[in-house]
């Protein structure tokens, strides 16, 4: 009897704990609503949504390859399976047409659509939630004066019960913390703007942090220590940045709104599009963006500043053809073993632009100075020797060839090896053919694709745009 009674007690509590966790899961659909003629939208609204889906490099997530902005379908992929992004212009059958400003604004506090489904943090509302409500009403009147598409996101791949929206309820609970940004008193106007763009829309922890197993941006130390977005290494962004020049405000600056910094390189991979977006804004809002980073960075240590300063001073003395610290001769080195192999790679293939003295953003940053070689994976360097940077499309700015074709496997593992021992004090790296090996064939499958940026998506009401 006994047990019987304590069967039926654990049952009760089961069904409570599924009752209770149901009520907590399950969120109301809000009304659709006509859509907004887009004369109704004052053109300065309009123009600082614009501003806004800048910074949150929107168009970037929502825009497959060869569609058109905004329209969704972009596969995501994550560990757990791969997400598609929605289309988010004003078409109402496909896109949010249909949806209230009050629909949009949940989306972005809460992460919850119209129809009261829980969205999947790769829209990464746990950064959104944030923004404030006038942002969020100029990014709605941006969004809703785009060009209509239609065009139907794919379903998303994930296992059961993944693909169950009902559990991200559980998720957020664990994770997700709602509410707008709240600035420190104790800091300036710069630095709190900087904190908001950085923290709330720009959602730089969504590619610099580390994640848990679930998923989940890491928190206290780890925030900001380094992650991964689209294979590439998001760097640390605290004071574990392997930047062997320390970042300031006005080289961070630079660097944001220019895309390039002279002692710190060009952007490339999936940063690339951002500094783009960032640099159709003021200077203001990439100064504002640099002034909390840096404070984030902190002071270099006494060893860390001292190598700097090394470094800097050793400029004037940098040679084209230069193949080690010690070795001052143009010819190659003796072919004895695999650092040596590098050396001859690095002397036909590398030299010429990176021992050349020109100035960034045409000529080829001194690898000392490089973050990718002093960076706790070679995963970016790999991506840049086997697919180059390519020119921006319609502009000037820097240019380097790919290598996929001139150098196998094992080249690319000898002139990696070269360039850490050389260039860096770090200890060598781990076997890299592996992130060769998936380098290279994410390059053969197009996975370098041409992304776009502001300039794909006008402010002009009559042409066309993207959200998630």
């Amino acid at each position: 009897m006994k047990l019987r009674h304590l069967a039926i007690g654990l049952l009760v509590l089961v069904l409570v704990g599924a009752g209770g966790f149901l009520a907590l899961a399950w969120r109301s659909e809000i009304a659709p609503v006509e859509r907004a003629e887009a004369a109704s939208f004052a053109p300065e609204l309009v123009q600082r949504g614009a501003d806004l889906a800048a910074v949150g490099n929107c168009v970037v997530c929502h825009t497959a390859p060869g569609g058109k902005p905004f329209a969704g379908g972009l596969g995501l992929p994550t560990p757990f399976g791969t997400i598609y992004a929605t289309n988010i212009t004003p078409d109402a059958e496909t896109g949010i047409g249909r949806w209230s400003e009050a629909a949009f604004s949940r989306s972005m506090r809460e992460g919850v659509d119209r129809e009261g489904r829980h969205l999947y943090p790769a829209f990464p509302y746990d950064h959104f939630t944030l923004v404030t409500d006038d942002d969020n009403r100029a990014l709605y009147a941006y969004l809703m004066t785009r060009e209509p598409v239609s065009a139907e996101a794919p379903a998303n791949e994930l296992p059961f019960p993944l693909n169950v929206r009902m559990v991200l309820a559980g998720w957020k609970l664990l994770f997700f913390r709602e509410g707008p940004f709240q600035p420190d008193p104790a800091k300036d106007g710069t630095w709190n703007r900087g904190a908001y763009l950085a923290e709330g829309l720009g959602h730089c922890g969504a590619c610099h942090t580390p994640r848990n197993v679930f998923g989940a941006e890491r928190k206290g130390d780890a925030h900001w220590a380094g992650g991964e977005a689209e294979g590439w290494t998001a760097y640390a962004l605290n004071e574990a940045s392997p930047a062997p020049i320390p970042w300031d405000v006005d080289s961070l600056t630079h660097y944001l709104h220019k895309g390039w910094e002279a002692r710190h390189g060009v952007a490339r991979g999936p940063m690339a599009p951002v500094n783009t977006n960032l640099g159709t804004l003021p200077e203001e809002e990439s100064r504002a963006i640099a002034t909390y980073v840096a404070s984030r960075m902190g002071e270099p240590s006494p060893e860390r500043a001292a190598r700097a300063q090394r470094l800097l001073a050793e400029e004037e003395a940098h040679a084209p053809g230069t193949l080690a610290p010690s070795a001052g001769s143009q010819a190659p080195p003796a072919v004895h073993d695999a650092a040596d192999r590098g050396a001859v790679l690095y002397a036909g293939a590398c030299s010429t632009c990176h021992d050349a003295g020109r100035p960034l953003p045409y000529g080829g940053l001194r690898l000392d100075h490089s973050t990718a070689i002093s960076g706790p994976t070679p995963a970016n360097p790999i991506h840049v020797i086997l697919n180059g940077i390519p020119a921006p499309e319609g502009e000037r700015g820097p240019i380097m060839p790919g290598y996929a074709g001139a150098l196998d496997d094992g080249q690319i593992a000898d002139l990696l090896a070269y360039m850490r021992r050389t260039f860096s004090d770090r200890p060598a790296w781990d076997d890299p053919a592996e992130l060769i090996a998936k380098s290279r064939a994410r390059g053969a499958e197009g996975g370098q694709r041409s992304l776009p940026t502001a300039s794909d998506a006008p402010a002009n009401p009559s042409k066309r745009e993207p959200t998630w």
